[in-house]
């Protein structure tokens, strides 16, 4: 019987060059989430079941992938924001609060396998967890660490999406609607889903009467921040509700403190749309679209919750968190042919000796590139000079040293530049 060698469906495999540029989109993640002060953590991929459902239950129930090891129950973790939730209740009187956490791993869900969703995928998650409190000096600073990401990325415009969840509740509250509060926010957030009639046919449904008119006019508030924050502030006397208030006001300081940070206005707007599917949202919400490609959805989402820990810990750890889904991400910007594969190999340079008697002089050379911190590889195979002209080529490598008698009777180390044809010497290699 054929053994099938496919791996299983929902889970991602790559070849090595795009290995390669995945490692490379990751590593522009884990910098900028350290130049932000981000310290990063682990946690291990299994947890005790009764950790991960203790406030999850529902659908995750059903997604996790659970299995039993003696007399213990144990699930995959399905997120990484559960784990850390435990993380910081069993290290609390050991962390510095506020704690500023990074962490890039693998979760794993048993959601159907189809085109673009995937059982097993790496998120690349940051929060910043208070004790008590928390200013909301931090709900910018995280949007802020995801707008430098995707400026380094470059994989063209994009916009970050952001709301805060006090102004869709308040609005919800103000209007005398908190009964309907869960199908209303879960109407806003499929809003861009379907049409503008399918919306209000919806709408309709839900038998708000007039007010439903309200929620219509609120959800196209758009414009500058100033002029969104000008209509909410206008629909404030109207509504008359605190939370309302406080939400507008928190959106404002937010749109404020990004432009401090260097984030420019036409990278982010204030968005009614956004409301976040998950209840345990409080505040600030944000999603991040690309703008050329908006059919991938956010490719960046997050926001701010009261109480991170609650069922671990009888701490009040609030915090705010940014997650981005890379395999996700990495499979769509691969499906519509955005990335480029140019490497196959992490070395820079091939050294390649034409027989037995260079291969000491071509160790030589290779460790004093490494030394220089210049990733070398030495060909050992046995191959023809075109051969191996070739087998460079396809590996990707900048520079190509042939090694034979005559360049070890001249001392002559000469690199040949594979993509301009320009020839170095080992010496003006080594300077570089």
């Amino acid at each position: 019987m054929k053994i099938n060698t496919k791996p299983l469906p929902g889970m991602m495999e790559l070849l090595p060059e795009e290995q390669l540029e995945f490692n490379r989109i990751m590593a522009i993640i884990q910098k900028n989430y350290e130049k932000f002060g981000f310290t990063p953590i682990d946690t291990p991929v299994i947890e005790r079941t009764e950790t991960l459902l203790a406030k999850a239950g529902g659908e995750t129930e059903k997604q996790i992938y659970r299995f039993s090891k003696g007399d213990n129950d144990l699930s995959l973790r399905f997120d990484l924001t559960v784990p850390t939730a435990r993380f910081v209740a069993e290290n609390f009187g050991q962390l510095q609060f506020p704690f500023k956490r990074s962490q890039i791993g693998k979760v794993y869900r048993g959601e159907r396998a189809q085109r673009g969703r995937f059982r097993e995928f790496y998120q690349c998650d940051i929060d910043v967890i208070g004790r008590d409190k928390l200013s909301i000096s931090y709900d910018a600073e995280v949007i802020a660490v995801i707008y430098n990401i995707f400026r380094e990325l470059n994989f063209g415009d994009f916009t970050l999406r952001i709301n805060n969840r006090n102004i869709t509740s308040g609005l919800i509250e103000g209007l005398g609607l908190t009964e309907k509060s869960a199908k209303i926010m879960a109407l806003i957030d499929r809003a861009e889903k379907i049409s503008a009639e399918e919306f209000s046919e919806q709408l309709t449904d839900l038998n708000l009467g007039e007010k439903s008119q309200i929620i219509s006019d609120f959800i196209k508030i758009s414009g500058s921040a100033e002029d969104v924050i000008c209509e909410l502030k206008n629909l404030s006397q109207k509504i008359k509700n605190q939370q309302f208030e406080k939400g507008i006001k928190e959106l404002s300081e937010v749109s404020e403190l990004l432009k401090m940070m260097g984030v420019e206005e036409k990278y982010f707007k204030l968005d009614m749309l956004i409301v976040r599917g998950l209840d345990y949202y409080t505040g600030t919400v944000f999603e991040t679209n690309l703008n050329n490609f908006k059919e991938i959805g956010s490719v960046s989402s997050g926001g701010r919750y009261d109480n991170l820990s609650e069922y671990y810990s009888k701490e009040e750890l609030p915090g705010v968190g940014a997650s981005i889904g890379l395999t996700r991400l990495f499979w769509c910007l691969r499906d519509l042919g955005l990335l480029k594969f140019s490497k196959r190999s992490t070395a820079e340079f091939l050294i390649v000796p034409m027989s037995k008697n260079e291969l000491q002089k071509s160790f030589e050379i290779a460790g004093e590139l490494r030394k220089e911190g210049k990733n070398t590889e030495v060909l050992l195979e046995d191959f023809t000079m075109k051969k191996s002209f070739k087998f460079a080529d396809k590996r990707g490598v900048k520079y190509t040293l042939v090694i034979g008698e005559k360049e070890i009777s001249e001392n002559s180390f000469i690199f040949k530049d594979m993509e301009t044809g320009e020839k170095l010497e080992l010496a003006e290699i080594l300077k570089k």
